[in-house]
Formats: structure tokens, sequence, C-alpha cells
């Protein structure tokens, strides 16, 4: 069970820095991936605050990696649990925006799960 949260912590992080790396670099792309109705056109602006937002997912990745590499499994199956809040954050957001209800429950609601799923294999194999 250890090795499983283990895994899924690796695949769950670099997952979530590919994701922020493509708000960078593909802005657009990844904007119209995320789910939100009526996003604004391309702009400087909007530009820089969809980097932002990729700035958070590599950085949040890296938290992952750090826990995996520096702390105790407990430690970093609680943190997994509290970190599904983003992703059922994201759902919330698109669904409250009336986006793409298919994105909202099955990419973010989903991931949130598999986090929520990967914290208890964190918790319960750290006994």
């Amino acid at each position: 069970m250890l090795q499983t949260g283990y895994v899924l912590s690796g695949l769950i992080a670099a997952a979530i820095m590919v994701l922020g790396a493509r708000f960078w670099w593909a802005p657009d792309a990844a904007s119209a991936g995320f789910g939100i109705a009526g996003s604004p056109p391309s702009s400087t602006g909007f530009a820089a605050w969809l980097s932002v937002k990729g700035t958070r997912d590599i950085a949040s990745g890296l938290f992952v990696i750090l826990l995996m590499v520096n702390g105790p499994p407990r430690l970093l199956g609680e943190f997994m649990l509290i970190a599904s809040l983003i992703a059922f954050g994201d759902m919330v957001t698109v669904l409250r925006s009336r986006g793409n209800r298919a994105l909202a429950f099955g990419m973010h609601g989903l991931t949130g799960l598999v986090i929520v799923a990967t914290g208890a294999c964190l918790i319960l194999g750290a006994r």
C-alpha cells in the first residue's frame, strides 16, 4: 500500500508540474483545457494570470517531491489529503462558471479522488 502511495504521489507531482508548465508555454490551450466557461480571449494580462497559476502548479508538484524525498509517509499522506482540496476547488470553480461539466467531474473531480486515495494509501501504509 505504501509503495502504491509513493508511485501515485510521483505521478501526481509530475502531472501537475507538466500542466503548470503548459500554462507558461501554451496558455491558450491550457486555459481552454481547464474547462471554465467564457474564458477571456488571449491578452498579455490574461497570459500573465495564467503564468501565475502555472507557477503555483509547478511549486505544488515540487512540494510533493520534497515530501516524498524528505518526509515520513504519514506527513506526505496528510499533505495529499489537504492538496486534494485544490482539485475539488477547481471542480467547483468550473461548475460555478457553468463550464464543461465533463471536465469538472472527469478531470478535476476524479483527480481529487485519486489524490485522496493516494493520501489514504500513504497514511494507512505508514501504520
